[in-house]
């Protein structure tokens, strides 16, 4: 089976959306509470959002499966991104409700959190290094978005509701000071959306972990409050919504670009 499709561009631009992915292995299913099976965590819609990125010439990399199989966003070794905060892990137990993601006793076993690493988070980092690198061995440079999204309100993980652009650097350390000025600039430009930088989400593993601004390898993370091109409760997908929104992405990739 299929663990993600790559698409392979023609420009500096890499889009990544780890979490986009819906499926679940059959015995996985069987074992999750039955609000998990929803899988209601999904950064949902995010690749038909990203769509258009293609013609930018971008390539663009998303997994099929569910960040309630193996979260592709965190460090193998499971350490916290976020110490001291709320926060899932690399393979969730915990809904962003605070609900349990799996039945009592189904949570899965460390050999079996081993093996998802292997069959499923591995071969999607050693895709996303190899594409990285055949990006700056034709360019020169690389730009590697990260694109996420998440419902405005969640208790369990933030204070109030969540502001509808969430750009993260590391705090300045994923990507050059350059890049970050010319993305705070395009979110400036623009008054119908609320943006913070660097605020709750400041960048999960990916971003971290493969940023490198000097060595011409700069990544950044968008994460979107979910609230403003789909319906939260039934995740259907606002054509409407949606297109306004996208205005201010694409003014974002055109920034990186």
């Amino acid at each position: 089976m299929e663990i993600f499709e790559l698409h392979r561009g023609t420009s500096p631009l890499f889009v990544s959306l780890p979490h986009d992915g819906t499926r679940l292995a059959d015995d996985v299913a069987q074992r999750l509470a039955p609000s998990a099976r929803r899988v209601p965590d999904t950064d949902w819609h995010v690749s038909r959002l990203y769509a258009f990125a293609r013609e930018f010439g971008a390539s663009v990399i998303v997994p099929r499966h569910s960040r309630y199989m193996i979260d592709l966003n965190r460090p193998p070794d499971d350490t916290s991104l976020y110490p001291g905060q709320n926060t899932t892990g690399l393979c969730p137990i915990v809904q962003f409700s605070g609900e349990p993601v799996y039945l009592p006793g189904q949570e899965p076993t460390r050999d079996e959190i081993l093996a998802r690493v292997e069959h499923f988070w591995r071969p999607y980092h050693q895709a996303l290094a190899s594409e990285i690198a055949r990006i700056k061995t034709t360019h020169g440079r690389v730009v590697l978005w990260e694109g996420h999204s998440i419902r405005g309100v969640v208790p369990f993980l933030f204070d109030g509701r969540l502001p509808d652009f969430n750009l993260g650097t590391a705090n300045g350390a994923s990507c050059s000071p350059q890049l970050q000025q010319r993305l705070t600039a395009a979110l400036e430009a623009q008054d119908d959306y609320t943006f913070a930088v660097n605020g709750r989400f400041k960048g999960g593993y990916i971003t971290r972990h493969y940023g490198h601004p000097e060595a011409a390898v700069d990544a950044v993370q968008l994460e979107l409050a979910q609230c403003n091109y789909m319906d939260e409760e039934t995740f259907a997908y606002d054509d409407r919504r949606a297109a306004s929104l996208q205005k201010v992405i694409r003014a974002l990739l055109e920034a990186c670009l």
